[in-house]
Order: structure tokens, then sequence, then C-alpha cells
């Protein structure tokens, strides 16, 4: 793969009777290897084990994956009982990135609408609304990074967590549309790369699309970013989320309060990216948030070595919540919410 290429992170192929496609990113960057998902099974397992994710991929691959289980149904009975079991069934995979949740409600909305068309008229018109969801995130992406370029000048250093570029979405990203706009306009960025412990996203998955693209990447170790700052040499912070609350706090990978709060302390503007299907405005604020809590085995045996005393106690929350008042801005494809408050997002949103 050349460094012009595009990340296509998940793509469909065929028609009705088609599948998914999806890079495999648990072996990245070593391995580019791409994977078929043709049951709802295997979309499941590909959105739990993390072989796509971030919350925008995470979306539009369980679109998709309605639209699999939808290939057995025969009649209106069969395919209204197997369109709310793959429903239910998709919900169950990751709980804390509400785009999922967005994703299955938008597909289940459609076919509700659809009540009297023909089994084949269903199928065709769930996957174009699939289509469209996987569509409408690119332009998202391009929006938002065009909104967040804007924010940073010609030789910034920025820092950013986890990963929230092409892998996460249909394509830019969020956070990194935000550098790799930047690029296009002709700025030159110094990008520091948390490794985001204990998965590694920042290391194995945003250093490998920012190295692809020429842009300056530097990668250090969590627990580095507040000596990064201190020596002056970040101006601005963003990442992405994976659920933000009617009031602005934002849900992502877990050590992107951290970063947060280090951030405050240096003075140092700290945006969120995100689009909008991100929000969630039925919950008041973070405390509602559902927090992922993952196997201990990702911390005591990180990639099958055993780093930790056998029996150990482990705790592995996957995200964690940056309160809204730590957040100089949430940058949007419908513009930048600044200050973050709950009347400005849904004046922003426009779900006043």
């Amino acid at each position: 793969m050349s460094n012009s290429d595009k990340v296509e992170t998940l793509r469909w192929v065929g028609d009705v009777d088609g599948h998914l496609v999806l890079i495999d990113q648990t072996l990245l960057p070593v391995d580019f290897q791409e994977i078929e998902c043709k049951s709802v099974e295997q979309v499941w397992e590909a959105i739990k084990q993390l072989r796509v994710r971030g919350a925008p991929a995470i979306g539009i691959a369980a679109a998709y994956g309605v639209c699999i289980g939808l290939q057995s149904a025969s009649d209106k009975a069969g395919l209204q009982s197997r369109l709310n079991k793959s429903i239910d069934y998709l919900a169950t995979s990751r709980p804390t990135a509400v785009n999922l949740f967005w994703a299955l409600d938008r597909m289940k909305a459609k076919a509700g609408l659809l009540q009297g068309e023909s089994v084949a008229s269903i199928q065709e018109a769930l996957l174009k609304e699939a289509r469209a969801i996987h569509d409408e995130d690119r332009e998202m992406c391009h929006a938002i990074g065009r909104y967040g370029a804007a924010l940073l000048e010609d030789g910034n250093g920025v820092l950013t967590h986890c990963n929230a570029g092409g892998l996460a979405t249909a394509e830019y990203g969020t956070a990194l549309s935000v550098f790799f706009t930047a690029q296009d306009e002709g700025k030159s960025l110094r990008v520091f790369v948390d490794e985001t412990r204990p998965l590694l996203q920042g290391a194995r998955l945003t250093a490998w699309e920012l190295s692809r693209r020429d842009i300056d990447a530097t990668l250090i170790c969590d627990s580095m970013a507040a000596q990064v700052m201190r020596e002056g040499k970040v101006q601005a912070v963003i990442t992405g989320a994976d659920r933000i609350a009617a009031n602005g706090d934002s849900a992502n990978k877990i050590g992107t309060y951290s970063i947060a709060v280090l951030a405050r302390a240096h003075e140092i503007p700290f945006y969120i990216a995100a689009p909008s299907s991100t929000f969630d405005l039925a919950i008041a604020n973070g405390n509602e948030i559902p927090i992922e809590e993952r196997s201990s085995e990702e911390i005591t045996h990180g990639f099958g070595r055993q780093t930790a005393p056998t029996g150990v106690k482990v705790y592995n929350p996957a995200f964690d919540v940056t309160p809204a008042e730590f957040i100089k801005a949430i940058i949007t494809e419908r513009g930048l919410i600044d200050p973050v408050s709950e009347a400005n997002i849904r004046q922003v949103l426009g779900r006043v």
C-alpha cells in the first residue's frame, strides 16, 4: 500500500446477497489482512474482538450486519424475525459506542416504513440505507476535518490519544481528519501519538495511518504526555469520542480523561472531534454513559506475553469520561460547539 492510498477499513462487496469485508485491525501494523464477514455472527465477533473498532466504523459494520442477517429470509414473517434477532444480537457486541445503537435504530426505523413492501424490496432498501450510513459518515469526516484544521496553525505540535482515523470511520476519520485536512491545506504539523495502553491503538494504528500520509508523527508512552506538554511541544490536543452526553461530557478510550486534565494544567486547548451521530442527547451527563469493562488478560497477558503475577486482581475499563468543562470545543460536521454546553450542543446540532 502506498502513502497515497486511502484507508478503507470496511466495504460491502456485491449486491443484496453480498458480504462485508473488513481490515483485521488486530493484526496491524505488521500484517495488512482483510476478512470476509458472511454471517451476523462473524460481524458480531469482528466488533467484539476489535477487528473493526472506532464508533463510526462500528455503526457502519452493524448496519451491514443487519443486511447480512436478512439474506436467509424467504417470507415477511421470517424477515421480521431475522431483523429483530439480528439487531438485538448485534447490540450486545459493545456497550459504549453510541453509533452502534444509532445505526441499528436507523435500520429498524427504515424497515418499519416498508411494511407493505416485498421481501426483496425491503432487503434492497435496507442495503441502500446501510450504504447511505457509510457514505454520510465519509462526508461528515471530511467536514469535521475542515472545521478542525482551521484551529491549527502551520508548525503546531498536536497530541492525540487512541485512534480516530480512517480505520475508525468510513474515511479520513474524526481527530485524524483534522490532521489530514491540515496537510491537504499545506500546513505542517508535528503529531505526538500516545501509545494508548493496554491495546496500543495509538502505536499500532494511529502511528501507522500518519506514517502512510508522511505526517511528522512521534510515538510516546501514555505517561510521557505531561513531560511533552511541559516542554512546550504541544499547542493542542485532539481526540475522538465514542459517546457524548447532552451536557458535553465525552466518553473516549481509557486515558483520555487524564490527557484532558494534563492539558488544562498546562493551559493547552483540548478538543473532541466527533460526528453528530456520536451525541446521545437522551442522557444528561457522563455518569449515565455505560463503560465497557474488558478482560483482565488484555493487561496481564498483553499480546500473548505474561507481564503480571498469576492471579493478580485487574480492573480494565475500556473508556473514561472527560467532563465538558475540560473541553475547549467539540468539532462536528456542523461546526464548532464552543463553549461546550447543552444549549449550544442542541443549537449546533439542530436539536433544540
